[in-house]
């Protein structure tokens, strides 16, 4: 029970956590949504006159009652509408718009699937997906620290997993990432790490990597990566339980490994491993953790 707690804990605390940066992520492409809507607003005020003049002239031809006077008030309608200037700008504004739609779209479907409580059960589950559901919700807090290379290999076999408890395994690596190299960067400065995260089939397994170029996992402190309430961080700033939780998650809960390679001053690398298909309850690697 403590244990679920634990997770359930870490779970809202990493929500609350990127609640800001989502809502930024989500602000920007409503801002533009908002910019766009309303110069189609005043391109509609400034076309409805050209085209009223036009209903004007074309009911004219059609009782034979037309006159130069409604041709001549029809073509100066044209330049003060600024006809070609809307042709060229109205369609760019609606493709923005729709692009924006869906950003906020994108968002609120990661938010909504690393969230979701589940059913507790295992499913067959896209890991391409998973990775690029979290990317998208940490996207505020790695971006100023880091560039993100993705290395998916596609189609991967879905795999049996608990999607929200994988959701916070990866959120977990990658910010562990960002927070390494952020230890190494110079606030603002413009030089960035690289975080890669790629996927792949082996054999039958299927491999998560989380690799960054922050300063490596020092000699000292590599038993106790895994360890509860080890942290590194200062005081307020980490728990020491997002490996340990991770670590439990892969291993215990999805017959899995979570490895890492480290030197000094060349970053890490965290793998993730997990079996296409499902293994006994209680497997060796569980007797072994």
């Amino acid at each position: 029970m403590m244990e679920i707690q634990l997770r359930h804990a870490q779970k809202l605390e990493s929500v609350g956590r990127l609640a800001a940066g989502i809502a930024h992520e989500v602000n920007t492409p409503a801002q533009y949504i908002g910019d766009n809507m309303r110069f189609l607003q005043q391109a509609f005020s400034r076309l409805a006159p050209l085209l009223r003049q036009r209903e004007r002239l074309l009911r004219a031809v059609r009782e034979n009652t037309a006159t130069p006077q409604l041709a001549a008030e029809l073509e100066q309608a044209v330049p003060q509408a600024d006809l070609d200037f809307l042709l060229a700008e109205t369609p760019r504004a609606i493709e923005q718009s729709l692009e924006g739609v869906q950003s906020v779209t994108r968002i609120v479907h990661s938010m909504r699937d690393f969230s979701h409580p589940g059913s507790g059960e295992k499913v067959p589950t896209d890991l391409n997906q998973t990775v690029e559901n979290t990317l998208v919700l940490a996207a505020n807090e790695l971006k100023h620290v880091a560039n993100i290379v993705k290395v998916f290999q596609p189609a991967i076999p879905r795999v049996p997993c608990l999607p929200g408890e994988m959701n916070q395994v990866i959120l977990n690596l990658l910010l562990n990432a960002a927070h390494a190299i952020a230890d190494v960067t110079a606030k603002d400065s413009p030089q960035k790490g690289t975080i890669t995260i790629s996927t792949r089939r082996d054999g039958d397994w299927v491999e998560i990597q989380v690799a960054d170029t922050g300063p490596g996992i020092p000699e000292a402190i590599r038993d106790k990566v895994f360890d509860p309430f080890f942290t590194t961080r200062p005081v307020g700033q980490g728990t020491g339980q997002g490996l340990a939780i991770a670590r439990n998650v892969i291993v215990k809960r999805h017959n899995g490994t979570l490895t890492f390679q480290t030197r000094d001053g060349a970053g890490a690398v965290f793998t993730i491993r997990l079996p296409i298909h499902p293994l006994p309850a209680a497997s060796e690697q569980e007797k072994a953790a």
